[in-house]
């Protein structure tokens, strides 16, 4: 498919829709004869799969719930019960990070894979790679779904892929180096991180090969202050991508829209609604992100509730392209937010302000319950460059008037002694309530 206009992302909003109803009414037939989980869900709500007859019908169908979906795996262990298929029919198990419960184990048909494939063969282009484009991954490849389908997704485009499995940031730093990589798939979270080694290495990163950096996983992609950092670390443009490991790689950001993200709807349908009501918002209005996905007829979901809060991008995308757009990425989760004396709060917000001091290597936030009130307690482990006690008191200072000026609350700031706080290099866990 060497013509751009023929392919599926880059079709009309006519074109997609028609494709999106014919994927969803041969998946809605397929798992109603097959699936149990989807058959026993519909007969307790009183709806068939049936009544499908345009887009608008979808809302017909009852939403589903990560809480469903974790109560049905441990009804019927280890895979739960939403399979098409005999399980000798599935190819491939990977699991959630775990980092809200427990991991819920997906399992994936090779048709199913081929699918996860393909949504990342249209990320790649979405962002702009070249055939000759060298990518890295950085990542333990585990049970975690993580950066798998990526990998995977860039060999069949024909493009050189390292997995940088089982070794630590140095030796990963001197394979980005001697391979002369140009794309790099990882977290925010490690990519501040292999910049962190690179610098105590004498390392000069905005001087490699490296291009393009794919983000994921955790927030952070999205967040202005955050991807400044990355990009100017590594000289390189950062692009932000969404997904979930029970749902697949549906959001990117494009080559031609910097700070919004497209949701794949040549492979999804896409719903913002009110989290109360479960009704469609006003285009433009912030809503929850519920989705199903078309092409993972081994295990799908449909009418999933995304927990991720976010925006519809009204006015015409500057690719041409007619998919929908996300202003600003995901903007936050609706079970992440906190209410600090009155004012909704996202550990998003304090990260795109916690990002914008040099001087903060790494930082932790709790949230503790005082006499009914909920307070912030966030502890900043500084960066090398500030030895004395009088530069990290005013740095607290600045912190805590900036969080005061931006967000309307004062908050407990402290700092902590160099390599106090933990690295990751997968998810980051920065942000924690306790009762």
């Amino acid at each position: 498919m060497n013509d751009p206009q023929k392919l599926p992302e880059n079709q009309n909003r006519n074109v997609i829709e028609a494709r999106q109803l014919q994927r969803l009414q041969g998946l809605l037939k397929e798992v109603s004869a097959t699936n149990p989980f989807w058959s026993k869900k519909w007969e307790a709500a009183g709806v068939s799969g049936d009544a499908i007859q345009n887009l608008s019908d979808l809302q017909k169908l009852p939403v589903t719930t990560k809480t469903e979906l974790v109560e049905d795996h441990l009804a019927h262990s280890p895979y739960g019960s939403n399979l098409t298929y005999p399980v000798e029919k599935y190819t491939r198990m990977h699991q959630t990070s775990g980092t809200t419960g427990s991991p819920m184990r997906w399992l994936d048909t090779k048709a199913s894979w081929d699918w996860f494939g393909e949504c990342w063969s249209q990320i790649y282009r979405m962002v702009g790679l070249y055939p000759e484009d060298r990518l890295f991954f950085p990542f333990s490849f585990g049970p975690f779904v993580g950066f798998w389908a990526a990998f995977e997704g860039a060999t069949r485009l024909g493009h050189f892929c390292l997995a940088g499995g089982g070794m630590g940031s140095e030796a990963r730093l001197q394979m980005i180096l001697d391979n002369k990589i140009t794309a790099i798939c990882c977290t925010p979270t490690y990519a501040l991180r292999l910049a962190e080694v690179a610098e105590s290495e004498n390392i000069n990163l905005a001087m490699s090969r490296v291009r393009a950096l794919i983000v994921a996983g955790e927030p952070g992609g999205n967040i202005e202050a955050t991807k400044l950092r990355i990009g100017q670390a590594w000289g390189a443009r950062v692009f932000d991508h969404w997904g979930m490991t029970e749902i697949g790689a549906l959001g990117i950001e494009p080559l031609e829209n910097p700070g919004g993200l497209n949701i794949l709807e040549t492979e999804c349908i896409a719903e913002i609604v009110n989290p109360e009501t479960l009704q469609p918002v006003v285009k433009g209005e912030q809503g929850e992100l519920i989705i199903t996905n078309l092409g993972r007829i081994g295990s799908p979901l449909i009418r999933y509730r995304t927990g991720d809060l976010v925006c519809e991008d009204t006015t015409d995308c500057p690719s041409g392209r007619s998919l929908l757009r996300l202003k600003g990425g995901i903007l936050g989760r609706a079970d992440d937010m906190v209410i600090i004396r009155g004012n909704n709060v996202f550990p998003s917000s304090l990260e795109a302000i916690l990002r914008t001091f040099d001087q903060i290597a790494e930082y932790r936030i709790e949230v503790h319950t005082i006499r009914a009130m909920q307070h912030m307690k966030i502890e900043l482990e500084p960066t090398g460059a500030l030895t004395s006690e009088e530069q990290q008191s005013q740095l607290i200072t600045d912190v805590s008037n900036t969080i005061k000026d931006r967000l309307n609350f004062h908050a407990e700031v402290s700092t902590v002694a160099p390599g106090a706080l933990p690295r990751f290099e997968l998810k980051g866990r920065r942000f924690f309530k306790i009762d």
